[in-house]
């Protein structure tokens, strides 16, 4: 109990109800983040204690242990958090504690006013001790400061009608902070109730926390440390810890910066990736916290969705503790956050790619698709993600896969352009007409062959200025070359694309005699700007109408099946339609294109006949 010999009353000023209303409705959406203020603001206490314990011989108490003590009365209706800090004198106590009655009160309004940010302003005012108010009816603080020719006091308040500030013999160093729950907060007196406030906001504060006598705070914050201070083990323990995981973690990247931003960061990727066993989709999981105390265990913008499988802890001093969530989602620092952090892991990534590339590989067979997902909804981390990418190509052996940087090694010194195809397998890709005019030409071709590759290559327009380009396209331009087999004369190439484009015109837009083909009869090519084959399949599974579109078609003027063709449309016309009708067949086939096999299969059926007779 306190020894008061004088007592000092302060009236509110007029301001302070708008101020209480700000503290406890508008800045603190669940009424618990008041025991995490509270604790945070033991931790700054406590932190200054030892500071000035390197330089302060004369020190009050100097043998009390650095920690925060809680203690709950159940009966009184009580919780009261201790700690062995800094302490206050009674002018630290009016100046700190009484700034919600002077100046700093229309200060803060002012401010509240101004800038319509509470993310920007709550941090300089501290008031985060005011948030006490959302739970009590009645606030005592008992304090004793660090210096020993000072008094000990005790700080009241119902937080409405003023403050009183009298002595108190009795007062240890530090602050005692002894919180009257009103009615209907009962449940802030209940053990398990806090002691799960703690664990879930106070886990890895630097001090230790008891809670009626057990200590609640055991796991170290990783995050805070050198990493030549930290064995494999623990780091496996900590990412099982914090992901509630039982794997092991695939990567670990743990790292500081002081600019732009004061970050302590320690992430994990996971061994296995969740979506792929049809869990649905991840919810975040990695933790903002500050000065060790959590700020959010799920924020949604800390990071980019498509990193959504990352676990771990990102800790920034520069972030005001005194948050609330929904601010915070807004706030401008978290932005810088998400930019600096995105970027490190994505170079981190690029780095463990030339280091360990099987290692990679193994990675990227589990989690391609959260990267293909950033290249469809990222645009400033395209040219980062792109050259994660990973695919077979023309030029490698069946299942060895390369990258956009190694095509670009080998690409001819003039070539502009990166060539891909999109299609359900390699082999699928390599059967169709469309690679070997690449080949022929000595071009590397890039294969694709995930459902989603046609929409990341659509949203990826270049890589290091090299415009990304499907080989099926129209409107590519091959150099010539010389090839094998006499070409049609150009009386008979005109009749012959005369008669298939008034044969097929309900089919194809247009047809072309071109030196693109080498061993196929004929193409049909997706025009410009048009969806091709995989990305209309795409859209129409996810209930899109998709409008019919005309292919563009070339022939092989080399090919005998043309040859022969222009033969049978002087010595037998009707066969003639009916082989120009299937070589559209297999071309559109082959695109993709074709919306029905039905008409195909009859016309199969007819030239059979006509061959068997």
């Amino acid at each position: 109990m306190s020894t008061a010999t004088e007592e000092h009353t302060h009236t509110f000023q007029a301001e302070v109800s708008q101020l209480l209303d700000i503290v406890i409705h508008s800045l603190y959406t669940d009424k618990e983040i008041f025991v995490r203020e509270l604790v945070s603001n033991a931790s700054d206490a406590l932190e200054k204690m030892r500071l000035k314990q390197l330089t302060e011989t004369d020190v009050y108490d100097a043998d009390a242990e650095l920690a925060i003590d809680i203690s709950i009365d159940e009966e009184a209706k009580t919780l009261t958090i201790s700690d062995s800090g800094i302490g206050m004198t009674e002018a630290e106590l009016n100046e700190n504690l009484g700034t919600i009655a002077h100046s700093g009160t229309k200060a803060f309004l002012e401010k509240m006013k101004e800038s319509g940010d509470n993310a920007d302003v709550i941090g300089q005012f501290g008031v985060g001790f005011y948030s006490a108010f959302m739970a009590a009816y009645k606030v005592e603080v008992a304090t004793h400061s660090w210096q020993k020719d000072e008094a000990g006091h005790t700080w009241s308040s119902d937080g409405s009608t003023g403050y009183s500030v009298e002595k108190n013999a009795d007062a240890k160093r530090g602050c005692s902070i002894t919180i009257f729950l009103k009615e209907d907060m009962e449940e802030f007196c209940q053990e398990v109730r806090i002691k799960s406030i703690l664990e879930k906001y106070s886990n890895f504060v630097s001090f230790p926390i008891t809670l009626n006598g057990e200590h609640v705070n055991k796991v170290d914050a990783l995050w805070m440390k050198s990493k030549s201070d930290i064995t494999e083990e623990q780091y496996e323990e900590f990412y099982k810890f914090t992901a509630r995981a039982h794997d092991k973690p695939r990567h670990t990247m743990h790292f500081s910066a002081d600019a732009p931003l004061s970050i302590n960061a320690l992430l994990f990727t996971p061994t296995e990736n969740a979506e792929q066993f049809g869990m649905g989709q991840m919810e975040p999981g990695v933790s903002l916290y500050c000065r060790r105390v959590l700020i959010d265990a799920k924020p949604e913008k800390i990071l980019p969705d498509w990193l959504r499988f990352l676990r771990g802890v990102i800790d920034s001093e520069d972030l005001p503790l005194n948050i609330s969530r929904e601010t915070m989602q807004d706030s401008a620092l978290v932005a810088k956050l998400n930019k600096l952090i995105t970027k490190r892991y994505l170079k981190f990534l690029d780095s463990e790619a030339k280091k360990n590339p099987e290692s990679y590989l193994e990675f990227y067979q589990k989690f391609s698709r959260f990267l293909k997902e950033g290249i469809a909804t990222s645009f400033e981390y395209q040219e980062q993600l792109a050259g994660l990418l990973r695919f077979e190509s023309s030029l490698e052996e069946k299942g060895t896969e390369t990258s956009f940087a190694s095509y670009l090694d080998r690409a001819k010194e003039d070539q502009e352009n990166i060539y891909y195809l999109t299609g359900a397998s390699r082999d699928a890709i390599e059967s169709g007409p469309y690679l070997e005019a690449f080949k022929a030409r000595g071009l590397e071709v890039c294969f694709f062959t995930e459902p989603v590759d046609q929409y990341v290559m659509d949203a990826l327009p270049e890589f290091k200025g090299k415009k990304l380009v499907s080989a099926d396209r129209a409107e590519i331009e091959l150099d010539d070359i010389a090839a094998e087999g006499e070409a049609l004369s150009e009386e008979d190439s005109e009749k012959l694309i005369e008669f298939l484009e008034k044969e097929l015109s309900e089919r194809v837009e247009n047809v072309e005699s071109s030196g693109r083909l080498i061993d196929s009869p004929v193409a049909a090519l997706t025009p410009k700007e048009t969806p091709n084959a995989q990305m209309r399949a795409m859209m129409q599974a996810m209930g899109q109408e998709m409008p019919e579109i005309k292919a563009s078609m070339e022939i092989n003027p080399r090919h005998e099946v043309i040859h022969g063709l222009v033969k049978l449309i002087d010595s037998d016309l009707d066969t003639a339609k009916l082989v120009s009708q299937q070589l559209a067949d297999n071309a559109l086939l082959a695109a993709g294109l074709l919306e029905s096999t039905h008409q195909m299969s009859s016309r199969m059926n007819e030239l059979i006949a006509k061959l068997v007779k």
